[in-house]
């Protein structure tokens, strides 16, 4: 019977520094992205004190650049949302930090509450509104940052009438 292990047979990988692959300084994958975003909710001292509240429109802040990419901080005043809109070539990660949003797509609406994440490919149509009695705040990572949000009408389903 062998008695052979992996690491009696390669070696320890740690002991062979230029085998490691070095730390990313940025993200680079939708894992990393959705990890950034995580990492940004759970630490409420990076964005708590910069979040206000705009009766008339949503506010917004960019709260982060990097090599390729953007975060934004949003915040919802009940009965506000971004209208029928998709990212142009940007990708993204959308985290609700607070409150409770509702995401339409061609699917249908979905719930989000505060700590859901959506991630969501370029060309991705979708409307993101508070329909809730509560403000809301949410975080984006666009990557590549987000250049354009060409707005769509409203697809209506329509019953033929006989």
């Amino acid at each position: 019977m062998n008695s052979d292990n992996d690491l009696q047979i390669a070696g320890d990988i740690l002991e062979v520094p230029h085998l490691l692959q070095p730390p990313r300084e940025h993200p680079g994958t939708v894992a990393e992205f959705v990890g950034l975003a995580r990492s940004i909710a759970a630490d409420r001292s990076q964005w708590e004190h910069l979040v206000q509240y705009d009766a008339t429109s949503r506010w917004y802040h960019r709260l982060r650049t990097g090599p390729g990419y953007e975060v934004w901080l949003l915040s919802w005043v009940p009965g506000q949302g971004s209208g029928l809109h998709d990212h142009g070539g940007s990708s993204g990660v959308l985290t609700v930090l607070d409150g409770a949003l509702t995401e339409h797509t061609e699917r249908g609406a979905r719930a989000l509450s505060a700590g859901s994440q959506r991630v969501f490919a370029p060309g991705y149509i979708h409307e993101v509104v508070n329909d809730s009695l509560e403000p809301a705040v949410s975080l984006h990572v666009y990557y590549p940052g987000l250049t354009e949000m060409p707005m769509h009408a409203a697809q209506c389903a329509v019953a033929e009438v006989s």
